[in-house]
């Protein structure tokens, strides 16, 4: 009996725990949300309010009134979709190779791969920055392009490596049986079986490189192909900080990225816990 009362306390006080974990984390988004809705007399209220006495959408039609916002939309979307292309379009060929073909040490460069994707960015962007106005390539599309494609691709391949490992290879004899040649049998036979893999790669790439601040800030001189991140910090003018535009902007990024991993979560789950690598 006593036991049980300790296992049933115990139970409770992780619950416990864990919610107020959660209300944590929760908690500056919350505080986003408000702050983006509440009227201007009362975003700088003291004691700060809970609650909007009055729900203010003004604020969300002025970040494209008075802003740029929207082209900063149209940039961070572009970049991210084309990078999020060429990663899958690289990482597809580079993993189908890494599960098919007999190479020695696979795992070590599995993991070397994997290593470059935790390389800290700051360290290497003097030297982009040199290369990037040497070609006259700032304020430009491929100058955030290159570098997300550059970060983002070790985990494109190791998701996708896992994923054709995993496809039984009777099925590419028999596409080559039926006189398919090796990129035949990657476009038609592997890739939609991959789908699930493919589809947890761009998720990730796509946020990554949607929410990336660093490499925005200093390869983009202005509004030409600023990002939205890089925008919102833009915000704040020399003797005002309007908490009221910022937290309207950042609710419209951030919305439908939440969206996004909450309706996909089980790909995403099932993508980044796939099985270990064959062979």
């Amino acid at each position: 009996m006593y036991n049980k009362f300790r296992v049933v306390v115990w139970n409770f006080v992780i619950y416990i725990i864990a919610i107020l974990f959660v209300l944590f984390c929760i908690f500056p988004f919350y505080w986003l949300v408000i702050t983006a809705f509440k009227p201007p007399e009362q975003i700088s209220h003291i004691p700060p309010d809970w609650w909007p006495n009055r729900l203010y959408f003004n604020n969300f039609i002025e970040v494209f009134r008075a802003l740029p916002f929207f082209h900063f939309l149209w940039n961070s979307f572009i970049i991210a979709g084309l990078s999020t292309l060429f990663c899958l379009v690289i990482g597809s060929l580079a993993a189908y190779s890494l599960a098919r073909l007999k190479i020695k040490g696979k795992r070590i460069i599995l993991f070397a791969i994997l290593g470059v994707a935790i390389f800290p960015q700051v360290s290497v962007i003097g030297p982009l920055f040199l290369v990037f106005r040497k070609f006259e390539w700032l304020n430009t599309y491929q100058a955030l392009i290159i570098p997300y494609i550059s970060f983002n691709l070790p985990l494109t391949i190791w998701i996708l490596t896992s994923f054709f490992a995993e496809i039984p290879r009777e099925l590419e004899e028999a596409s080559k049986i039926d006189g398919c040649s090796s990129v035949q049998t990657l476009v038609k036979v592997i890739l939609p079986l991959a789908v699930p893999g493919m589809f947890t790669a761009a998720i990730l790439v796509f946020i990554a490189a949607w929410n990336e601040f660093l490499l925005a800030l200093v390869f983009t001189i202005d509004e030409g192909a600023r990002t939205v991140p890089v925008g919102i910090a833009m915000f704040p003018g020399i003797h005002h900080i309007p908490w009221d535009a910022i937290s309207a902007a950042a609710v419209i990024v951030t919305l439908p990225v939440i969206a996004l991993v909450i309706i996909f979560q089980k790909r995403i789950i099932a993508g980044l816990t796939s099985g270990s690598i064959k062979g």
